[in-house]
């Protein structure tokens, strides 16, 4: 249940924190500005990695968790729980944030700028990429390690920056899902939901193309690919 906990606090403070910080950009005129939305999605990332690297991984990504599975690093017993702990700490942070900013329309929820192909595309290779370096700096389905924080960190900064003014850079089906439920902004939901679980299974085909034979294929480990 350790896990679970983490899992759902985990996601919680990634929701808060990020959607948040587009909730008060909004009402507060663009105080935070785009950079710092960005800024704080990447933070509150490598801060929830080092907090509970070592509890359950920190996933704190549905994406994440299926592909780990997909690689053979997790228990599949235990993917359909972490799941639902990251979806129930996710929609948790939506509500407080519904109750406290109660005029606010979307919560933070990501919707495509363009044509909904062109943000499927980019969630696909957005979460391709930061899976990919999650696999390679992880220890077997563990985000943990002195630069696993810093580096999986820095890629969801930068992704947000490059990327989030067109398709919002979700890159996790729970960031997405608990802001469009609690605001009902629903119709482009399966983009986020779609986009970022095939990209990272994708990662994990990328990571077996570079890494030595036996990466991604074998029971856990305990081990990070390389």
């Amino acid at each position: 249940m350790k896990k679970y906990a983490a899992e759902a606090i985990g996601t919680f403070c990634l929701v808060l924190a990020g959607t948040g910080a587009i909730v008060v950009n909004d009402v507060r005129g663009g105080v935070i500005s785009h950079v710092g939305v960005a800024l704080t999605f990447g933070l509150v990332v490598m801060a929830m990695i080092y907090t509970l690297g070592d509890v359950s991984g920190a996933h704190i990504n549905p994406a994440v968790t299926v592909a780990f599975w997909v690689a053979r690093r997790f228990d599949g017993r235990l993917v359909l729980p972490y799941i639902v702990a990251q979806c129930c700490g996710a929609l948790a942070a939506s509500v407080v944030l519904r109750v406290l900013f109660v005029d606010h329309v979307n919560l933070g929820a990501t919707l495509p700028a363009g044509p909904w192909w062109q943000s499927l595309v980019l969630e696909t290779l957005l979460t391709f990429i930061l899976m990919f370096v999650i696999l390679n700096v992880s220890t077997g389905a563990k985000e943990k390690g002195i630069m696993a924080g810093a580096a999986i960190g820095s890629v969801v900064g930068f992704e947000a920056l490059f990327a989030g003014p067109i398709c919002g850079a979700s890159m996790n089906p729970a960031r997405s899902l608990a802001p469009a439920i609690v605001s009902g902004q629903l119709a482009h939901l399966w983009i986020y939901l779609v986009g970022p679980v095939l990209g990272a299974a994708l990662a994990v085909v990328g990571c077996r193309c570079v890494q030595p034979t036996g990466c991604c294929t074998a029971a856990e480990t305990g081990k990070a690919c390389g």
